[in-house]
Order: structure tokens, then C-alpha cells, then sequence
């Protein structure tokens, strides 16, 4: 299944703060951590995400899904706020991103 992160305005204000590579890795590192708790595999694959900033878009790759999908990106989604407040400081984050199945 492929999932479309779509960045809200101030998810994409927060991740302007970062280059590609340091997106890529934030989102794999907290991605990894959660599917610990979740039953199901997830890719960050790099060809497809060449420009996340401009784009205003994550896709990620997920597999053998035994769980809650929206469960898993809504807790992804305040995990991730951690490290993008971090670059921002002050004021608040609220939804950084919303989840979308991308079409076949």
C-alpha cells in the first residue's frame, strides 16, 4: 500500500528547516521505533522522495499490515513533532501532515 504524507501549511513551514536527507532519515528513525508497536512493514525509499520540501509530500511504502493504519500515522503524526519544533522554536505545531492512500 502506498501512503501520500501531505504536508499541512505548518508541517511544511517546520520541515522547510531541513534538508531532504535529514527528512528522510527523521521519518525512517520514528517510522522504525513505531512499528515495534504496530504490526507492519514500512519503506522511506529515497527515489521517490527526491524533493519533500518542494513537493510538500513523504511517500512511504507499507506491507504485511496486521494493524491500525490510521492509528499508526496519527501517532507518527505527534511523534514527529518533536524533532521539527526543535528547528522551529516557539509557537505551535498542531497536525503536520495528513495521510493519504495514493492512487494505483
Amino acid at each position: 500500500m502506498n501512503i501520500h504524507l501531505n504536508f499541512t501549511n505548518k508541517g511544511q513551514a517546520a520541515i522547510a528547516n531541513f534538508n531532504n536527507d535529514e527528512l528522510l532519515e527523521i521519518f525512517r528513525r520514528y517510522m522504525n521505533t513505531l512499528t515495534k508497536k504496530y504490526a507492519v512493514d514500512v519503506k522511506v525509499p529515497s527515489e521517490t522522495n527526491q524533493s519533500i520540501v518542494e513537493d510538500g509530500v513523504l511517500k512511504v511504502e507499507l506491507s504485511n499490515i496486521d494493524c491500525n493504519v490510521d492509528a499508526f500515522f496519527r501517532e507518527l503524526g505527534t511523534d514527529i513533532k518533536v524533532p521539527l519544533k526543535k528547528r522551529i522554536g516557539e509557537g505551535k505545531l498542531d497536525n503536520v501532515f495528513k495521510a493519504v492512500q495514493a492512487k494505483a
